[in-house]
């Protein structure tokens, strides 16, 4: 998945001012009458879900909008450059010139992020009456033109994280209709994935992330890149098998990344879930899972169902 990109946008020219002169029949004398150039094509941003990556911007680096024509005869205007419109995936965030920040949070909002230039004035806005012959007239202003950060964070209302292997891709292929690789080694999920919960009254959107093992904020593993994209979300899924050797510590490493990625993701609302119960007896997960951090922890075996719709209601409740 391509989730990052750095592009740069010109917005188009505008077009120059005409020196002309009317002559018709009988009026061998008829004054300036150079018209305006058109102004330069804007540059536009567009948020739509028909895309999913950043992929086109990172391939294509730079974007230019149309300049606009030149002014004619008898007054005419030129014709303005024509927009461009660069589709991104809904949850982009765009930084402009490592300064401003647009969020393009919603299918179909659209932001102008370059301004094309104003056309030129034709000669006959020079004529005064000491001058009735002007032979001057205005170039047309530049575009403007920014360098431009794009950076995707999905948009979800839960996030699922945990240890790699935890069960999160399972999950997410259980609870919604998201059809996620599953296999029985570390790093399976190599990219976010996104399905939806349809409870009935709400449908709730879910992302699972790549999982995270101790040293990821350093780059181990597959690192914490993909951290951005549950950065939206409003509560945290955090999965933990029960047939873990030591839960607590796999509990402490999955905090412990959080809270050096920063950006508040570890304030988010938290539901532990003890995954795969169905592998050890019930009497080793209370023993397992005795401390108080536990207390709350909703227990779910993928596989077989069980705890499932204990776990959807938890979710309901906490969104």
């Amino acid at each position: 998945m391509i989730d990052t990109a750095n592009i740069t946008v010109e917005a188009g020219k505008g077009g120059d001012g005409l020196v002309s002169f009317r002559r018709e029949k009988y009026i061998p004398k008829g004054g300036p009458d150079g018209g305006d150039g058109g102004d330069g094509g804007d540059v536009i941003l567009k948020a739509t879900r028909e895309v999913n990556t950043l992929r086109d911007q990172a391939r294509k680096k730079s974007y230019k909008a149309f300049n606009g024509k030149s002014g004619g005869r008898q007054k005419r205007t030129g014709a303005r450059g024509k927009d461009i419109i660069i589709p991104l995936p809904v949850g982009t965030v765009i930084v402009v010139d490592n300064n401003k920040i647009i969020d393009l949070i919603k299918d179909g909002q659209c932001v102008t992020v370059a301004m094309g230039g104003k056309g030129g004035q034709g000669n006959v806005h020079f004529s005064t009456p000491t001058d009735r012959a002007p032979r001057i007239a205005e170039k047309g202003k530049p575009g403007e033109k920014f360098t431009l950060d794009l950076e995707l964070k999905l948009i979800a209302e839960v996030g699922i994280i945990g240890l790699p292997n935890a069960g999160k891709s399972t999950l997410l292929s259980v609870l919604t209709n998201a059809k996620p690789k599953i296999a029985n080694y570390p790093f399976t999920t190599l990219e976010p994935l996104l399905g939806v919960i349809d409870s009935g009254k709400k449908k709730i959107v879910i992302a699972d992330i790549p999982g995270l093992i101790e040293g990821a904020a350093q780059g181990k593993g597959l690192g914490d890149t993909f951290l951005r994209h549950i950065e939206r979300t409003k509560i945290l899924l955090h999965m933990i098998r029960a047939d873990s050797p030591d839960p607590l510590k796999d509990y402490k490493i999955i905090r412990d990344e959080l809270n050096k990625f920063g950006k508040k993701l570890a304030d988010k609302r938290e539901i532990i879930v003890i995954s795969q119960i169905d592998t050890i007896d019930a009497d080793e997960i209370d023993e397992k899972f005795s401390n108080k951090i536990f207390l709350n922890a909703v227990k779910i075996s993928a596989s077989t169902h069980c705890g499932l719709d204990n776990l959807e209601h938890a979710i309901a409740r906490a969104i």
